[in-house]
């Protein structure tokens, strides 16, 4: 029960999407945001380490992000919409990527139940589409605020798609420096050491396969 039906790779490399089958009855309806066996599947490594949660709430136009965090110690992230609508969106930071500057969006909502995986060293965002849209994440890391860093979701070099309203941003997402400003400052993740840290999560004798 509750079989995974779809799994997609976002132009992000390392970045997937995965759409849950939905059991509807006459009490309302089921479904496993997160499975184990098809992420590994998708993923090509049995395991994600969760280590932390968070719960965020947010009305229609709040766009939260980019949000990354410094590598080391860097977190990966599985996110789910778990009311209202979002478009969720990941950007490729990492310096030495093939897909680095690229981003893509999943559209989150109550009907196809969308989520995604995004590796260690990507930015995340999310514009919120309704009001009280609650996002819920798995994180592979625990929160350091010294280790939170942040991107301009507004970077014109970027061209985020956050729909034609003007965005609600925190004071902090408003200040936050352009790609290239984190770049020179040196702020953004080295992409082959976001791929050790992930690899280092296998428990012993774990075989991963190739990226």
């Amino acid at each position: 029960m509750g079989a995974v039906v779809k799994a997609r790779e976002l132009a992000v490399e390392g970045a997937l999407e995965f759409t849950p089958r939905v059991f509807p009855d006459d009490r309302g309806l089921f479904i496993s945001p997160f499975q184990g066996d098809a992420f590994a599947e998708a993923h090509g490594a049995p395991f994600f380490r969760v280590a932390q949660t968070n719960h965020s709430v947010s009305r229609r136009g709040v766009v939260r992000g980019i949000h990354f965090t410094s590598t080391p110690p860097g977190t990966a992230k599985y996110v789910y919409c778990a009311r209202g609508k979002a478009l969720d969106i990941v950007v490729d930071i990492r310096t030495g990527s093939p897909t680095f500057g690229r981003w893509d969006t999943v559209l989150m909502d109550q009907e196809d139940h969308r989520t995604s995986y995004f590796p260690v060293g990507v930015g995340h965002a999310f514009v919120a589409l309704e009001d009280d849209t609650v996002m819920s994440y798995m994180l592979s890391g625990s929160y350091v605020p010294e280790h939170e860093l942040a991107l301009s979701v507004l970077d014109p070099a970027l061209g985020l798609p956050l729909t034609g309203r003007e965005p609600i941003l925190s004071d902090r997402d408003r200040a936050a420096p352009t790609l290239a400003e984190a770049w020179e400052r040196g702020l953004l993740p080295d992409y082959a050491r976001c791929q050790e840290i992930e690899r280092g999560w296998a428990p012993d004798g774990a075989v991963i396969a190739d990226a």
